[in-house]
Order: structure tokens, then C-alpha cells, then sequence
């Protein structure tokens, strides 16, 4: 399971299995087996367990907020959701209308009866005064009812049961021969209701466990005080620190047992081993006594009289010839005579009868065939192991449980055993789980090769790597350290994920990453998604399979994105990069290739205007320039733009946002010469030239996604823009939200600022909306 927890270091019956448990997913182990979990509503004492005991038709006096005085009302619980209940005031039948949520651990509840003994108001809202005018005779009726909310499940305030066993408080253990004996046992652990249960007065004593562990609904355990009502024997402990939640146990049907029955059953010394029984004594209609037969004398054997107390749906016990049915080994009684055990002539030989089948239990569950899940392992009950269903006949299982270094026959246990769980229970609960061993494998192939053929190693994101002109470096250092290990698809896939939503403009990274029409690896396609300006898009992305074109597919990749070669992968950089990309920046290694620019619409060539003086605009440059690395990239024929001159998307804007963002993160002033330089040259082919200063380029505030630094308007006054750097189109959609989120102005410049867009605006349309 994904916690960091270390596993116990031995397996009594097994040697030590442990292993790290970071190494261990679910999701995985499923995909790799091609396995499904047991669904998690299968196993009903769990479900049990998390249920506050609040259940539909219960009733509870409520305080009616909608009223001056606070009066209380009788209310009945439509549907529960955790802590949340939905409520249905009396008299409203069956009118949704007014139904209403509130919260058990803030909400004025109280049980049926609380206002009339501490002498408050009881008044129903308006609309049922409304519907029954002559409400006193339906607020009698209602409290007449036997349905009310105990009082101690409100005290509770909506925790499940399993919050209240807490560690030091106590419990009653029945006896499991004599049910008129009973022990006071602690609580020393509770994990998801399962506790580990220290048996008082016990230490010291022959065949007696100090310890043992049993889940909370077991039939044997009882609140303090169930001996003293049922006449038992007990040794109390000196405090008693434990409510009533024991008593949440299913009720117990009654049985049809007869004293003499022959059946089959566990052998408790060997619970892998069936062998015959005989109910010995029946206590009462709920309880009665199996003891394993056994033909040799006491003191011939040292099982004898192995016996165990049960109830109807115990598991553990069968109608006889079952196992013989089911193809599974029955072990004769001991000091049986003869070569085959034969059901019949051993009824014949002891003159008893077979236990009827009604007598059992038959209900119907959810368990098939190859699903996985979680179960104790008998022989060391500490220990809970990843286990598969291997048959399914009835209503019992056989389980295979793995992680064991030595083979165990396989378990035979009951649907409702206390002792299976649902898969990622330890998880949940933090506690160690015992699961398949893989080979170790060297650390130089595990870079490669990983736990198998499909097991991915750890990918490591190197944040202090050259990030290109895609990816924004702060983001990237928010990562996590590493993901994996686990299935390649799946850590790739996450992989990808976080690199696309850690760009600039994911669109454009995901355009980058999206699978070409002829596969380069022949691996498996997956589809992405990336949100941006409120769109979402998808493409699909291949992904390699296997662990051994992993390291490959993470420099290709980063190849593609004209990043660190080394920025993501198997391997994780310490100090120094091998590809030395730390003197690299966003800027330096980027040039700009000429390129003929489109006309503008809306203005007349040559014509000046108010603008003249307003910000530069810095053309569609990404279109024009490409990054170089230690690996140059081939240009593809995305480099033409084909867009109509003038049109909102053609302006190679919304295209060019990650690459123009990358520039205004790091710049410097003898690049941005050249830059200029390059942008004159390519515009000199198609506009006249202005003998204006050139500065440095200006990055657009109305297309960004991540807040940048504000800029300096101190450079702008020294040095005005040209006419042809203007991106007048996109100056004029700013507005004052816009202006705020993307440029990280306060308050009073951004208001100022939109003032001048709105002059410019009002000078354009004066002299060219005609």
C-alpha cells in the first residue's frame, strides 16, 4: 500500500517477509495481475464500522431556527452522508419541500422526550401549522412513537464506533469453550476496529495467549458489565473506561442445533486442517458447544477435547460430507481405524445423526474468482496479508495469501469472516501489509529494468535543470521529488500531467507532446488534457510500456520540450548537471529568423496616430525564433503561419504566450540587442521604417497566465516605442480585471492605466471607425 510504514520483520510459520512498503501499490498490482478487487460493500463489518448507528426513520427533537423563540420540533432522518443528516419536520408527510441538511456536531439535537423534561418550548414551524392547525394531538403522537435517537449515538456527535475503542479502554472477552466465563481484556490497539485486546490477570498462566486480536463485532466481546447481568464469572478491572459501542453487534439468529450432531469444522490447534466435530452441548437458543471428536483416550491424545463456542453463523463449521463436495481433504479423527474415511459407517459407528443443512447459514455475497484482497493470516495474527479469492463454493472462500517465503495450503473462510478486508484497508489505517515478493534487483539495471518488464523506477524532477522556453521553473520546483515507482503507463502518464499543467500555456506543451501520425514507439496512447484561459483541450500522447525505453522516452521527450535533457528521468541530479545547462537561460540561446510581417487592419500604412507613443508591440516573434540546446531540434512546418493577417487568433498571440512569457523572465541587454536587431531586419522587408528608438521588447500583460514582475515604466519614458511595435489590438481589449490579475498592479496604477487604454481607445475610433 502507498504508506511509508515498515513492515513487521517476521512471519512466525514463514521467516521474515518484509519489504519496503513504499514499493507497494494497489492500482498497480491489480493492472499487473489484470486482477479486480472484492468490492469494498462485500465485507459488511467494515461497512458497519464506519456507520454512526443514525439510520432513516429515526426521530429526534430539533431546534425550528425559523422562529424568534427557538422552539424544538419532532423531525424523522430521511438519509445520512457522514456527519451530515438530512431532516424531515413532522407533519410534513411525504413534502420534500421543506426538508433540510444539518450537522450532528453543531446542530441542536436532542432525543424524544429532551423538551418536555428540561421544560423547553415544542412548537412546529409555520408550514405545518399551517397543514394541521390542531398540531398538540400530532406532537403526542409522535412522541408515542418508539423510533427515537438514543441518546448516547447524539452524545456520540456522529463519530463511528471505531473512533470510541480507543487504546486503554476495556472490554468483556466471553470465554470461547464456556460461554458462563468471561475475562476483563484492555484495549492496546485499534486498527479499523480490529483490536488488539491484552487479557487481564493472564500473564504468567500455561496455554493461556497474553495477547490477541479480534475485530470489534466478534460475538465474544461485550461492553463492562454484560457478565454481571448474565450471572458470568468475571475479574473485573479497577476503572472502566468504555462505553456502550459494543453493543453494535448484528443480533445473533437462532439455531437448530441438537445436542449429538455429527458436522465438520476447523481444527482450532490447526485452522487449516477440517476434521469432524460433534455439538457437545447446546446452552441456549443463540449459543452451543462444537468439541472436535476424537476416539483415542485423553491421555492418548493431546488434542483431546478441542472445543469452541459457536452460533448459527459461525464460520468455521459445516454441514458433513461438505468437504468431500468441495474436493478438499478431511483428516479422520484421531485414533480412527481403517485406510478411507467414509461419512456414513463413521454415523453408523458412532449411532448419530448429521447436522440438517438448514441448519446453516446461506446468503448471498459478492466474491468471485481471482479478486483480490486483504486477510489475516491465521498461523500469525499480526499479520495481514494481500490475498486472492482461488475458489468460491457457497458461502466460503479459498484464499491464497501472498508474501510468504515458505507455501501455505490454502485458507477456507467464511464471506462474512471478521478477518478479511477490502483491498488499501491497511492503508487506510495505517498499518503494515504484508504483499508479494519481488526479486531484488542490481541498482544500475533498476534505472532501467525497474521490479519487471512494466514496472517503472522512481522519475526524479530536477528543478534546478534548464527548463526551457515552455516550462516555468518556479512551478517545476513545487513538484514533487519523484513519482513511482509503479506501471509505466500510469507514472508517465502523471508524469506528463504535471509537466503539461507546470508550462506557461499547457495547450501549447500538450500540442508539443501530442502523438505524431506515425508512432515513433510503437507504445501505448493515452489521452492528456490541459486547461488554459478557461478552455480545456485533449490530445493523445503516447507512452511507452516497458521500463527499459523509459530513461530514452524521458530525454526524447525533454528533447521535445527544448529543455534539460536531464530535467526529468530515472536519474536524479545532485550537484552538477552532465549536460552543464546551468549557464543556459531563456534567452540566451534564442534568435529570431527573418520573417514577413502581416499588415495591420484597421490603420492606413504610414499613418500616425495617438499610439505612437503607447507600448511596443512585439509581433507574432515565437513563429520566428526557435530555442537551441545541446540537442537542435528539426524544424516542422508549424513555423508557417497560414492565418489570415489582422484576425484575433491569426496574430499568432494566444500561440506564441509561453515562449514571449519565457523571455520576460530572465533578459538581458546584449541579447536584446540582437533581438531588436533581428526584428528590424525582418520588418524592414515590409513596412517603412520609423526613426524611433528600439528598446527592449516589452512583454504583453493581456495574454498572460502567471503573474509577472511589474514592469518599469521608467525605461518607457526614456525611450518610446515605435509605432510598428504597438500590438494595438490587444492593448485596447485590456480592462481593469485583467489588468490586475496579469499584471500584479495595485489598485491605483491599474485604474490609471485603464484611463489611458480608454483614451486610446476613444483617439482610435475617432479617427478610423469610419
Amino acid at each position: 500500500v502507498k504508506g511509508k510504514r515498515t513492515l513487521k520483520s517476521d512471519l512466525k510459520p514463514n521467516g521474515d517477509c518484509a519489504q519496503d512498503v513504499a514499493d507497494f501499490s494497489w492500482d498497480d498490482y491489480l493492472e499487473e495481475t489484470e486482477a479486480v478487487a472484492v468490492p469494498h460493500h462485500a465485507f459488511k463489518h467494515v461497512d458497519q464500522g464506519l456507520q454512526t448507528g443514525l439510520t432513516p426513520g429515526m426521530k429526534l427533537e430539533v431546534c425550528v431556527r425559523s422562529e424568534a423563540d427557538g422552539p424544538y420540533w419532532v423531525a424523522a432522518i430521511i438519509t445520512t452522508c457522514g456527519q451530515l443528516l438530512l431532516l424531515r419536520y413532522e407533519g410534513y408527510q411525504d413534502d420534500r419541500r421543506a426538508d433540510f441538511w444539518c450537522d450532528i456536531m453543531t446542530a441542536d439535537l436532542h432525543p424524544l422526550g429532551w423538551s418536555r423534561q428540561h421544560g423547553k418550548t415544542m412548537r412546529p414551524p409555520e408550514g405545518v401549522r399551517e397543514k394541521h392547525p390542531e398540531w398538540e394531538a400530532l406532537l403526542e403522537k409522535a412522541l408515542a412513537e418508539e423510533c427515537s435517537v438514543p441518546a448516547s449515538l447524539l452524545e456520540m456527535r456522529g463519530r463511528d464506533p471505531v473512533e470510541l475503542l480507543t487504546a486503554g479502554c476495556y472490554v468483556e472477552l466471553q470465554d470461547s469453550v464456556e460461554p458462563g466465563l468471561a475475562w476483563a481484556a484492555e484495549v492496546e490497539e485499534n486498527v479499523g476496529g480490529r483490536l488488539k485486546l491484552r487479557l487481564l490477570g493472564t500473564e504468567g498462566l500455561p496455554d493461556t495467549p497474553a495477547t490477541l486480536w479480534l475485530f470489534y463485532l466478534h460475538p465474544r466481546l461485550h461492553p463492562p458489565g454484560w457478565a454481571k447481568e448474565r450471572g458470568c464469572t468475571l475479574r473485573p478491572p479497577k476503572a472502566s473506561r468504555f462505553g456502550s459501542v459494543v453493543q453494535d453487534q448484528p443480533a445473533i439468529a437462532d439455531h437448530c442445533f441438537k445436542e449429538g450432531m455429527k458436522l465438520e469444522a476447523f481444527d482450532p490447534a490447526a485452522p487449516i486442517s477440517i476434521r469432524p466435530a460433534t455439538v457437545t452441548k447446546v446452552f441456549d437458543e443463540k449459543s452451543f458447544l462444537v468439541t472436535m471428536d476424537d476416539l483415542c483416550g485423553m491421555e492418548e491424545s493431546e488434542g483431546a477435547g478441542r472445543a469452541f463456542l459457536c452460533h448459527r453463523d459461525s464460520p468455521g463449521i459445516f454441514p458433513a460430507q461438505w468437504s468431500l463436495k468441495n474436493g478438499l481433504p478431511l483428516s479422520p479423527p484421531p485414533g480412527f481405524q481403517g485406510s478411507d474415511f467414509d461419512w456414513a459407517d463413521y454415523l453408523k459407528q458412532c449411532e448419530a445423526e448429521a447436522a440438517p443443512q438448514h441448519c446453516f447459514s446461506n446468503c448471498e455475497h459478492s466474491f468471485k474468482e481471482a479478486m483480490k484482497l486483504e486477510a489475516v493470516n491465521p498461523l500469525s495474527p499480526e499479520n495481514i496479508h494481500v490475498a486472492t479469492v482461488m475458489r468460491v463454493k457457497g458461502q466460503y472462500i479459498w484464499l491464497s495469501l501472498e508474501g510468504l517465503k515458505q507455501p501455505m495450503p490454502e485458507l477456507i473462510v467464511h464471506v462474512d469472516s471478521l478477518d478479511i478486508f477490502p483491498v488499501s484497508w491497511c492503508e487506510t489505517n495505517g498499518y503494515p501489509l504484508v504483499y508479494p515478493i519481488k526479486p531484488s534487483v542490481e541498482k544500475e539495471r533498476k534505472i532501467a529494468v525497474g521490479n519487471g518488464k512494466y514496472c517503472c523506477p522512481k522519475i526524479y524532477f530536477n528543478h534546478r535543470c534548464f527548463s526551457g522556453p515552455y516550462l516555468n521553473k518556479g512551478r517545476i520546483s513545487e513538484l514533487p521529488q519523484f513519482i513511482g515507482p509503479g506501471n509505466c503507463v500510469l507514472v508517465l502518464k502523471e508524469v506528463l500531467t504535471l509537466l503539461i499543467n507546470s508550462a506557461y500555456k499547457p495547450s501549447r506543451v500538450l500540442r508539443e507532446l501530442q502523438l505524431d501520425q506515425e508512432s515513433r514507439w510503437q507504445g501505448h496512447g493515452e489521452t492528456l488534457k490541459a486547461k488554459y484561459k478557461g478552455k480545456s483541450y485533449r490530445a493523445t500522447v503516447e507512452i511507452v510500456r516497458t521500463a527499459d525505453r523509459v530513461a530514452d522516452f524521458c530525454r526524447k521527450t525533454c528533447v521535445k520540450l527544448e529543455c534539460c535533457p536531464n530535467l526529468f528521468g530515472p536519474r536524479m541530479v545532485l550537484e552538477q548537471c552532465s549536460e552543464n545547462c546551468s549557464v543556459l537561460t531563456k534567452t540566451k540561446y534564442t534568435y529570431y529568423c527573418g520573417k514577413k510581417k502581416s499588415k495591420r487592419v484597421g490603420r492606413p500604412p504610414g499613418t500616425h496616430t495617438s499610439l505612437d507613443a503607447g507600448v511596443k508591440r512585439k509581433g507574432r516573434r515565437r513563429k520566428r525564433r526557435k530555442q537551441l540546446f545541446v540537442h537542435k531540434k528539426r524544424r516542422s512546418s508549424a513555423s508557417v503561419d497560414n492565418t489570415p493577417a489582422g484576425s484575433p487568433q491569426g496574430s499568432g498571440e494566444e500561440e506564441d504566450l509561453d515562449e514571449d512569457d519565457s523571455l520576460s523572465e530572465d533578459t538581458g541587454s546584449e541579447m536584446q540587442d540582437d533581438l531588436q536587431d533581428d526584428s528590424e531586419q525582418s520588418v524592414g522587408k515590409s513596412q517603412p521604417a520609423t526613426p524611433s528608438p528600439s528598446p527592449p521588447p516589452t512583454p504583453r500583460p493581456s495574454r498572460r497566465r502567471r503573474k509577472p514582475r511589474s514592469p518599469s515604466f521608467s525605461d518607457d519614458e526614456n525611450h518610446p516605442p515605435s509605432p510598428k511595435e504597438i500590438d494595438g489590438q490587444a492593448l485596447l481589449l485590456l480592462n481593469l480585471p485583467t489588468v490586475q490579475e496579469c499584471m500584479d498592479l495595485k489598485l491605483g496604477p491599474a485604474i490609471k492605466l485603464c484611463h489611458h487604454i480608454e483614451r486610446v481607445k476613444l483617439a482610435f475610433y475617432q479617427q478610423f471607425a469610419t
